[in-house]
């Protein structure tokens, strides 16, 4: 957490606890009741995966969406942020309905709503948010803004609901109330990622394991770049590339492409051979599942450096066969594994967002020098690069 005072990195603004809590009380005239705090995170092996009942590998990072917040007892939903611009966004909690809109409040308005259409007696809120995860950078500002909202209900009006029941809500809530036809990593992510561990989610029975994940203790670093782009052809791609999934699962005769094992891979693509453009990505996801089984087994035997030709395969696989990465995705990565790097990926819906990138820490500075370098000799804007360092899930923060 970022220390009261401190600017965000994201925003130049200062963020922390105790400040989110003073402008809460800014801007509602009295004191929240309590704030809570949700990451961010980057999927470390498994892309587009979670909505095909497949399996995921994300961590949490340390920037968090904050919400200080307090119960109404009269059924008004207020929402506030720091970030955004338009004032208090007032709405009935009565009187929410599912309609696609834009808009960062839709997102936690949506969990509102699927809270209540599930039976759980939420009533109106306070809410104000600051947030330091970076939007359009495939790192889960939306899923965080969701669980840090589900959180504060929760607690509030004393719900007793899990984590795991959190991120199913808030999942539904941005697929049926905002329109977008998200999986369940990202939401579970960040509610149930622990400090020092990637997370192991099978995203069809919700199973987790937590995996120890500590870089540091072994010499290495897990960077993020930032790109800093978001390409507007993602826009409706991800719900093609899903229907073409769901396709391919039909075609296969399969509830879903998880089903599909690995070493029959070859006789499901001749089957498919009428339809490259699904073949494709029926073999990106049976080979990703794998990747994420060959992770957690080096992860398992103690060799984490081991892991970095599977990241570097996974990006290799998504620009080729998924087709999501884009000019800058791609010399993120490439510069980073001609500078040294062990393995580098995108990671995220695609078009832009980030990439990670696997280093030994003595050559984290250089490879990052490498990729700003070859960004500017492009053209491009100057990325942002940080390191991810596994964090904590959604918590109150005292």
């Amino acid at each position: 957490m970022t220390a009261h005072g401190a600017a965000t990195p994201a925003t130049g603004r200062p963020h922390g606890a105790r400040y989110t809590a003073e402008e809460f009380t800014a801007v509602y005239g009295a004191a929240p009741t309590g704030t809570w705090a949700a990451p961010g995170r980057v999927n470390l092996i498994g892309e587009h995966t979670d909505y095909n009942d497949g399996f995921v590998m994300p961590l949490a990072l340390p920037h968090t969406a904050l919400a200080a917040a307090s119960a109404r007892t009269d059924g008004v939903l207020r929402l506030h942020s720091g970030g955004a611009d338009g004032g208090i966004v007032e709405l009935r909690v009565d009187e929410l309905r599912p309609a696609p809109q834009g808009g960062w409040a839709a997102y936690p308005a949506g969990v509102v709503w699927a809270m209540r259409e599930a039976g759980l007696p939420v009533g109106g809120a306070d809410l104000h948010y600051d947030s330091t995860v970076p939007t359009g950078a495939g790192l889960s500002s939306s899923a965080a803004l969701e669980i840090v909202t589900a959180l504060a209900l929760n607690d509030l009006y004393a719900l007793g609901q899990e984590p795991q029941r959190l991120a199913q809500l808030a999942q539904r809530g941005e697929n049926a109330f905002v329109g977008v036809p998200c999986g369940i990593m990202d939401q579970t992510a960040a509610a149930c990622c622990t400090e020092g561990h990637a997370l192991f989610l099978d995203t069809r029975d919700l199973t987790r394991r937590q995996i120890p994940f500590d870089l540091a203790g072994e010499g290495l670093r897990l960077l993020v770049v930032d790109t800093r782009v978001k390409h507007e052809l993602g826009d409706g791609a991800y719900a093609e590339r899903r229907a073409g999934c769901e396709r391919g699962a039909r075609a296969l005769g399969v509830r879903a492409l998880r089903d599909v094992p690995y070493a029959q891979l070859p006789e499901a693509l001749d089957k498919l051979a009428d339809e490259p453009a699904v073949q494709a990505l029926v073999r990106h996801i049976v080979t990703e599942n794998h990747r994420v089984e060959e992770v957690i087994a080096r992860l398992d035997e103690g060799r984490t450096r081991a892991i970095g030709p599977l990241l570097t395969a996974g990006h290799a696989s998504l620009r080729d066969d998924f087709k999501i990465s884009c000019r800058e995705l791609d010399l993120a990565v490439d510069t980073a594994l001609a500078a040294g790097a062990l393995g580098a990926r995108m990671t995220g819906g695609g078009f832009g967002g980030s990439a990670v990138v696997l280093v030994e820490e003595a050559d984290a500075t250089a490879v990052g020098a490498a990729v700003t370098e070859a960004f500017a000799a492009a053209g491009h804007a100057a990325p942002r690069i940080f390191e991810a360092v596994p964090s904590a899930g959604a918590h109150r923060v005292e």
